[in-house]
This record gives structure tokens, C-alpha cells and sequence, in this order.
């Protein structure tokens, strides 16, 4: 709905049409709601008295009338006062006309405003009316000032019980405001039921208390519910508006359109939203620098946007603007705050770069290198220090040559041109340089005539200096036939004075010779043959031999030149075949290619011719040349040789008749492939081309002496240990039983695995002595074990004819390590003497070889306790240990542990 401004009765704008109309509908309008407003007793001006609720009269209502000058009303209802008002009787009313011109619609509203005098009548009023008539328990609406200025306490309502006709009521209130925070705000008259506020609210801590009353009876009955009462806090506009920032800082592009957003500034206010009093409103108070005016404000959003396109940052960089916001929608009354906002226009390339002059001289000497020559200036009204401002210069012509470079100075933005290639006085005594010159970034007006790009023109002049002689060109070349003889003279290196174009006076000296063939003339520059000239050597390149001259002035300054000796080729090598082993092999191939090379050049090389360089018939036999082209022919055997290495020699002659002859190493293998037959052919001639160096030869001869020292270590200490044999004891025969840890009896019989040979002596050859380890009885006779022991257990065979040697602890297994000598020892010491006991046993007294060595013992009057030794002693019995209880009395011990069970 619009916003309409009051209207008094008396003003003249209505006209008497207006009234007759104004009247008419007045008389055929149906009342609003009326409206009570209680206001202290004097209202200043601008005051705000409330607020009514149009809308709920009228919806669309687009006039606004009111009966009284003295007030106004706006849109959303705010009633305030235009001028002071006192309310001498207490109360004061006025009536509202709502109209709607399209739809001839309209409303009436009666506010009656009402002071303390008025409230306290109308109290007076309602209990003489208590006293006669019934009121209900039920909900009052009810409302207060914000900030209200009494008197206080101040009269807000009462409450009253319908059954307080039948009983005595008392009356009492709890919630915020009486005994919650904030405490002791309102309070409620026991007997009356009339309520009270102490003193002034701040809508902006409290907009509204709900307060809950009871009624009771004094026994403490309660006849009613408790009724809740809500106290609405009418706001009054008491807190100005506050911009979020007390200074605004925005950037804008100097020639911006009109309309560009330049920023947006912001309020905000604590009193009632969507009011009057927080309806608020921009502007622009100031600018500065003053007028002409560049900016404006939207009076609702707050954003600043230009109003023309003249910004200039060359001229002003920087505005100032004083911003103001009122609530209230502006209106004059309204409260208010200011704020400044700073604006600083952006720089945009709309100043090119110009020279500050537009010709410039200079100098420089010739054959100067990296010299500053000049500086150029130029003038820029864009931000220094920015793409805009800083400079680009180009060489645009005049230095096609590349002598010249122009470089910008990043402090101070000139152009600074350098000679980064020598001049020449007697080329150019003068070279005249055009030079350009644009920002970094590009114009930003090239829809104008006039160009970004500003020029200048330079003349550098170049002056003239003594410089010695020069080398030009600086590689110079003389032809000369190789193997020509020593001392042949040529012409040389010539360098030459510039100022006088000729070469008098200049001396010349050799710098580099690689193979020291020629001489230099010191006066001439002439070069004569030192050595002899081989154009095959390696120093020679595609057949140029390269010296280095120093050519000197008098006064001692020199230039350096390069002489090339081009030597002309003489037939001075034969062809020669590079690859001298061909391999064939047979199963795939049975001929090879073969390629001559001549060092010379092609007119003294090929075409070549290939032939057998042997008499051997046996050669020329077996193998057979085929020439292929100018430069290879094919070597194949016949008669199918054999497998092998051969050496063909074949003779290769050039065009001119000059030849050599060349060994080939030809290897005839059983192989797919050359690789195969190399391989192979390395493996059985053990890779004959592979040559042992020093060290490895060393190192081989070092593991021959190690082998030695420990063959040699093995032998001394087999022969130290044949040497100290130990001697054995003569009581060893009495050792026989040796002592064991075995404490049980063994098994029945045990079969001893032991046995030995011995190289026997005579025409029987080699015979074998069995020795059993078990006693097994044969024929009356027992044999028993034959233990470790001395020569007396052997010398009893031949003595007295038997020997006792007994199985320890009978029965048990020999343990080996409890023997008191090793295996080794009782085989070195038996085997000699056995040798030699049985060479005696197989002779007869007549000193001849018996019929059988191995013989019977004799019978000595009573049974062997020994078995016989014979072939057949070897069936095993079933054991007798009878035999131990005749033993001495130094077995009997021994015999009794062995026998026990």
C-alpha cells in the first residue's frame, strides 16, 4: 500500500468537492474497532503516541484521513504527534478515515487516547460498577509504552472473578516481571484485582511478559483457573540506525559506464521490525571533491552506483562521501546516522607512453661490445609503478644487423640501448634507429585516433679507432699434394691492416700444428714442409690439415686466423682386406664375402682385384676366389675339406697396380650361424687370443705353493705320529679284561665285525686272518675274543699254543672310546708283527711252507678252554663261562661282577 501523508482537516488541498464527498461517506461508513491508547498527560512533538491496525479495517486502502491536526498516521499504523498536545481533561480522541478510490470502499477508526486522570476515573468507575453487575474471568487484552513516563505505579487493567458475588476473592499474579527476572515490575492489588507497572520497560530486553493470575478464596480455595495475561510492550523508536562500518572503503575503474555498481553500505536498527521505526532510508549527504555530482545511493539497498563516465584518475584518484540512514522512512523525524565511504578510482590504461623528445643523438666507438649508449625518457600519466605506466620499448628499424638492444629501466621506467654486436667504421660511420614504445598492458582506447604507440628516432654515429689488423676471412685454405718433399714452400695465412687495406708490416706466428709439419714465415705468413704430409693420419680431417695463425701490427695487437691445408691425394696405399677371420659354415654356406677398403681417394682405389697369393698347391686347390663387384669378391672351398682353421693369403691390387696381401684366418665349422662357430671354436682352443696378465699369473702360482704347504703339512704329520708309536707295557697281557661301565649281562652271543689284513710273505701271496670276538665252544676247545692288546697276546699263539683273552663284562658291545688305544695305534703296531707271526706259522721246522699255515693247538692233557682258530671255529656255541670260576684271584673279583644276574 502507498505511503500516505497525513492530512489535517483544515488543509486546502481536499477542496469543498472533496468534503461533500468526504461527509457523504462518512455518514455511510461502518465503525472499526475502536482504539484505546494511554499517553502521558502532555505529548511533545514528533512524539510517537502507538500503533493502530489498518489493515484489519481497510486492506487496501489507499487514503488517509484524520479528524484531528494535531496527530498523524502512517502506513503500518504509527501514530505520532505534529504538534504538543496536553490533555487537560484527561482524554482526547480522533477518528480515522481509511479510503479506497478504486473500489469506493471505506472505514472508520476511533483512537481515544487516555491519560492518568482519565485511568484513574475510569477505576474509580469500574468499582462502583462491580459492586452492582458480574464480571467474567477471562483474558484482557493489554499493551504499555515502551519507555513510558508514568506516573508510576501506573494503571494497566483489572481482573475480576465472577465468583467473588459469593465469596470474599483475593487476588495475586507469578511470572517474569514479579518474581522473575525482571522482579517486582508489576504487581496486582489483593482485594481489587487492579494492576500495576512500577516503572519504565525497554522493548528491546522485553517485548512482552505473560503473567499468569489466580483468584482464591482466604481458606486458600481456589474457585477459578489460573488466567494467563499477556502485557505487550508497544515499541516506541528509540534506538537510531547503525551502519555496520563507521568507514566504507570501494574501488572503481576510471571511465567506468554509468550505473556501475561501485559497492553497497549497510544499517541496522533495534526497534520493532517491520515498523516505521525500522524502515530505513540512504542517502548522500556529501561528496568530496564537490561537485559535479558522480554518485548516487539507492535509498532502500544502499548501493552506490556512478552517474557518469567522466571519472578520471589522472585528474582525481580519490572521493569522499558523507552517507547518511534515518528510520522512520526518512521523514524528517526520524532518527539518523552518518558514515563516510572513500572511493578510490582504479587506473585503466588510458595514457600511453610518449618520448619526451622525439630525436636523440649519440656515438660509440667500433668494435665496442655491452655498452650502455644512451637512455631514453618518456612521460606516462597512468599509476606509476603499474602494468599501465611501466614501458615496452622495441627496435622497430635500423638494426636489422642485430649490433644494437633496448632494455626498460625497472626503477626510473627509461629505455636503455646498448651495443651487444661491434660496429664497423669502415662498414657504417652511421646507423639511424627507429624506436617504439607501449605500456605492458594494452590501450584501453583504440577506438581513437590517436595511436598507443609513440616513436623516436636515434642516430648513433660511429667513430673510428685504431684496431690492429684483421683476419678475414678467418679460415683461409691452400692446396698442396702429400708426401711432397721436405722443405717445399707454399703460400700461407695473409691478414690485413684495415686502415690501409694491405698486409705490410704485419707479422705472423704459428699457434697450434698438431704434427708439427709445416713453418710459418714470420714476415710473409708462408708456410714450408717440415715433415713429410700424410693425408691417411688421423689428424687429418676429410682431407684438411688445420694450423692456427697469430697474425701482430706493430703496435702488438693481433687477430687469429685458421690456415686448412688440403692435401691432394698420391696412390701411396694398397687395398687390404679390414676383417681378417672368416668363419663358413658348412652345414649352411659354402663360400664367405670378403671386402678390400684403400685408404687413398676413390681415383687411386678401386676398382680392386682379388687373387690367391700362395704356391702351395694345396691352396690353390682347395679354395677359389669369385669376384663379386669393384670392392669384394667371394672366397669358397672345394674338394669338401675338413673341419678346421686355414689361412688363405690373398692379394688385393687397386686401379693403379698397387697391392698387399692379406692372411685370412678362413674357419670352417659345423654351425648354423658365424656366432655358433665362434663359441665354439673358443671352447677347444681354449680361447687362445685370451692373454693371462702379471697378477693372474701370480695369483695361479700363489695356489700352487698353498697346495704344496698343505700336501707337504699332511705328509710330516702322518710320519710324526708313525714315529712316536707308543710303547706297550709288558704287563699288558694281564690288561686284557678291560674294565666297563655295562652292569647287566649282555646278549647270549656277540659277533665281533673287527677284522684287518696283512701283505703275507712267500709263494701263498696274500692270505686273511679272521679274529672272532665272540667265544663259542667247538670240539671241547673254546675260542674267545681277541681284544686291543700287546704283543704278548700274539706271541702266545706261537708259545703255548692258546691265549685266554676274554670279552669284557661278557657279553656287553665294545665300546670303542673306552679303549685305551685308538684303532689307529693297534693297526699301526699289528700290522708289521702280524706279518711277520704268520710268515712263521705257515713253515715247518725244515724251514718249508706247510700245507695249511692255520694249524691245531696241541692237547696238553685236559680240553682247551680256547676253541679252535681253524675255518671251523666260526659255527657258534652256545656260551660256557665255567672257565672264570678257575681264574686267579685277581679275576675273581671281576668275574663275579661280569657273571652276576
Amino acid at each position: 500500500m502507498a505511503s500516505v501523508g497525513p492530512v489535517r482537516s483544515g488543509s486546502t488541498a481536499l477542496g469543498l468537492p472533496h468534503l461533500l464527498t468526504l461527509a457523504i461517506l462518512t455518514l455511510a461508513s461502518e465503525a472499526c474497532k475502536e482504539v484505546i491508547l494511554r499517553v502521558p498527560s502532555e505529548l511533545p512533538a514528533e512524539k510517537f503516541v502507538g500503533r493502530v491496525n489498518l489493515k484489519a479495517c481497510l486492506k487496501s486502502a489507499n487514503l488517509i484521513h484524520l479528524s484531528d491536526p494535531d496527530f498523524q498516521v502512517f502506513e503500518d499504523g504509527s501514530v505520532y504527534t505534529t504538534n504538543s498536545v496536553v490533555l487537560s481533561s484527561g482524554q482526547r480522541s480522533f477518528t480515522i478515515w481509511l479510503f479506497n478510490t478504486d473500489s469506493q470502499e471505506e472505514r472508520e477508526l476511533s483512537v481515544h487516547l487516555e491519560g492518568p486522570v482519565e485511568v484513574l476515573n475510569k477505576r474509580l468507575h469500574a468499582e462502583k460498577v462491580l459492586s452492582r453487575s458480574k464480571r467474567r474471568w477471562a483474558p484482557i487484552p493489554c499493551s504499555m509504552m515502551e519507555n513510558s513516563l508514568g506516573p508510576f505505579p501506573l494503571f494497566l487493567q483489572q481482573i475480576q472473578s465472577d465468583t467473588a458475588q459469593n465469596y470474599t476473592i483475593y487476588y495475586s499474579i507469578r511470572g517474569p516481571g514479579v518474581d522473575r527476572e525482571p522482579l517486582n515490575l508489576f504487581y496486582v492489588e489483593r482485594d481489587t484485582g487492579n494492576l500495576y507497572c512500577t516503572g519504565p520497560v525497554d522493548r528491546e530486553q522485553y517485548e512482552s511478559f505473560e503473567l499468569t493470575a489466580f483468584a482464591t478464596t482466604p481458606d486458600g480455595y481456589t474457585p477459578e483457573y489460573p488466567l494467563t495475561l499477556i502485557i505487550k510492550i508497544e515499541d516506541e523508536n528509540d534506538n537510531h540506525p547503525i551502519f555496520t562500518k563507521t568507514t566504507y572503503s570501494f574501488t572503481v575503474l576510471e571511465n567506468s559506464a554509468v550505473g556501475s555498481v561501485v559497492g553497497e553500505v549497510c544499517a541496522t536498527d533495534s526497534d520493532e521490525p517491520d515498523t516505521m521505526h525500522t524502515r530505513l532510508k540512504y542517502s548522500i549527504l556529501e561528496q568530496s571533491p564537490s561537485p559535479p555530482t558522480l554518485f548516487t545511493m539507492h535509498p532502500t539497498t544502499g548501493v552506490i552506483t556512478t552517474t557518469s563516465s567522466q571519472l578520471d584518475r589522472e585528474l582525481i584518484d580519490k572521493y569522499q562521501l558523507k552517507i547518511k540512514v534515518q528510520d522512520m522512512d526518512g521523514q524528517y523525524f526520524g532518527l539518523q546516522a552518518t558514515a563516510t565511504c572513500i572511493i578510490t578510482v582504479g587506473d585503466v590504461n588510458d595514457n600511453p607512453p610518449t618520448f619526451t623528445r622525439t630525436v636523440y643523438e649519440t656515438s660509440v666507438e667500433e668494435n665496442t661490445i655491452d655498452v650502455e649508449i644512451l637512455r631514453l625518457s618518456i612521460q606516462d600519466k597512468d599509476l606509476v609503478n603499474s602494468p599501465n605506466w611501466r614501458a615496452n620499448y622495441n627496435i622497430l628499424k635500423g638494426n636489422e644487423n642485430g649490433n644494437f638492444k633496448i632494455e626498460t629501466d625497472p626503477k626510473t621506467n627509461e629505455g636503455i640501448l646498448c651495443v651487444v654486436k661491434p660496429l664497423n667504421y669502415e662498414e657504417r660511420e652511421q646507423v639511424t634507429l627507429q624506436i617504439g614504445v607501449v605500456n605492458e598492458t594494452p590501450y584501453t582506447r583504440e577506438a581513437t585516433a590517436r595511436s598507443p604507440m609513440s616513436t623516436a628516432t636515434v642516430t648513433v654515429t660511429v667513430k673510428n679507432v685504431d684496431e690492429g689488423p684483421e683476419c678475414i676471412p678467418p679460415v683461409q685454405t691452400v692446396r698442396i699434394r702429400e708426401n711432397v718433399p721436405v722443405g717445399t714452400r707454399n703460400n700461407g695465412y695473409t691478414a690485413y691492416d684495415p686502415e690501409t687495406r694491405s698486409s705490410s708490416g704485419i707479422r705472423y706466428r704459428k699457434l697450434s700444428d698438431p704434427r708439427g709439419w709445416v713453418m710459418v714465415n714470420e714476415d710473409s705468413g708462408s708456410i714450408s714442409i717440415s715433415r713429410t704430409l700424410d693425408r691417411e693420419a688421423e689428424t687429418v680431417r676429410n682431407g684438411i690439415y688445420n694450423i692456427t695463425v697469430l697474425a701482430l701490427d706493430a703496435a702488438g695487437r693481433s687477430c687469429t686466423g685458421t690456415l686448412g691445408i688440403v692435401l691432394e691425394d698420391v696412390n701411396d696405399n694398397g687395398p687390404f682386406i679390414p676383417k681378417q677371420t672368416v668363419v663358413i659354415c658348412k652345414a649352411t654356406m659354402s663360400s664367405a664375402e670378403i671386402v678390400a677398403v684403400d685408404p687413398d681417394e676413390p681415383v687411386n682405389g678401386p676398382p680392386f682385384d682379388f687373387s690367391l697369393e700362395s704356391t702351395d698347391s694345396e691352396v690353390l686347390r682347395m679354395w677359389r676366389l669369385t669376384r663379386i663387384n669393384d670392392t669384394a669378391a667371394r672366397l669358397s672351398y672345394q674338394n669338401d675339406p675338413s673341419f678346421g682353421s686355414y689361412v688363405v693369403p690373398i692379394r688385393v691390387t687397386d686401379r693403379l697396380g698397387l697391392s698387399s696381401v692379406t692372411s685370412l684366418n678362413v674357419l670352417i665349422c659345423d654351425c648354423i650361424t658365424e656366432s655358433d662357430c665362434t663359441a665354439r671354436s673358443g671352447e677347444r682352443t681354449g680361447y687362445a687370443d685370451v692373454r693371462l696378465g702379471p697378477w693372474a699369473i701370480l695369483a695361479i702360482l700363489l695356489g700352487i705353493a698353498l697346495l704344496f704347504c698343505i700336501l707337504f703339512t699332511l705328509v710330516c704329520s702322518v710320519s710324526q705320529a708313525t714315529k712316536q708309536q707308543k710303547v706297550i707295557p709288558d704287563d699288558l697281557a694281564q690288561q686284557n679284561l678291560i674294565v666297563s661301565n655295562t652292569e647287566a649281562p649282555g646278549d647270549d652271543k656277540v659277533y665281533s665285525t673287527n677284522g684287518f689284513t696283512t701283505q703275507m710273505v712267500g709263494a701263498s701271496g696274500q692270505a686273511a686272518l679272521g679274529m672272532s670276538g665272540a667265544g663259542a665252544k667247538s670240539g671241547g676247545q673254546e675260542s674267545t675274543e681277541m681284544v686291543k692288546g700287546g704283543s704278548q697276546t700274539l706271541d702266545s699263539c706261537r708259545v703255548a699254543g692258546h691265549h685266554h683273552t676274554l670279552d669284557p663284562c661278557r657279553g656287553g658291545r665294545v665300546e670303542v672310546d673306552n679303549y685305551r688305544y685308538t684303532y689307529s695305534e693297534w693297526h699301526n703296531f699289528t700290522q708289521p708283527r702280524l706279518g711277520e707271526k704268520v710268515q712263521l706259522c705257515h713253515e715247518d721246522d725244515n724251514q718249508t711252507l706247510a700245507q695249511d699255515y692255520v694249524l691245531t693247538y696241541s692237547y696238553e692233557g685236559r680240553g682247551s678252554t680256547a676253541g679252535s682258530v681253524g675255518c671251523c671255529s666260526e659255527q657258534p656255541e652256545e656260551d660256557r663261562l665255567e672257565f672264570l670260576d678257575h681264574l686267579g684271584p685277581k679275576f675273581r673279583t671281576l668275574a663275579e661282577v661280569c657273571t652276576k644276574r
